[in-house]
């Protein structure tokens, strides 16, 4: 699938329900040095060969150990430093085990958890629609 020139960088805002009460995941970097300790959505940059869907769905095999279904996206595209444009997407775990590997820690938030974890600039906007998302699954 042809993406635009315009370089894409993909989030999964991966959502599971437990209790009755949803959680999504966050990932807290460990790299470059002025990002480590910020938080953000696990994913990455989109190859030229592929569609945000399957970049997604490869970075979270390859960072997690995870496979994932991708829903809808969440909050419109988001511009990045670099010219480069952040779209984040809802996402259910399918299977593997989650195994951290890109990131320093990974925490499970609900939605008025959203906050006790210093996110990435690029990534605050879009808090509002997946507490949103995050009440309406619960």
């Amino acid at each position: 699938m042809m993406q635009s020139m315009t370089a894409v960088v993909v989030g999964a805002a991966i959502v599971e329900v437990v209790g009755g009460v949803a959680r999504v995941l966050a990932g807290e970097r460990s790299a470059p040095p002025e990002l480590a300790g910020r938080w953000e959505f696990p994913g990455g940059k989109v190859e030229a060969d592929e569609s945000d869907r399957h970049a997604l769905v490869r970075e979270c095999r390859e960072e997690l150990g995870v496979q994932i279904t991708v829903g809808a996206q969440v909050g419109g595209d988001r511009p990045i430093p670099g010219g480069r444009v952040l779209r984040v997407y809802a996402a259910r775990l399918d299977g593997g085990s989650l195994t951290v590997t890109e990131h320093r820690s990974v925490r499970w938030l609900g939605a008025g958890e959203l906050d006790s974890v210093p996110w990435l600039d690029t990534n605050r906007p879009l808090l509002e629609p997946l507490a949103a998302l995050l009440r309406i699954s619960s």
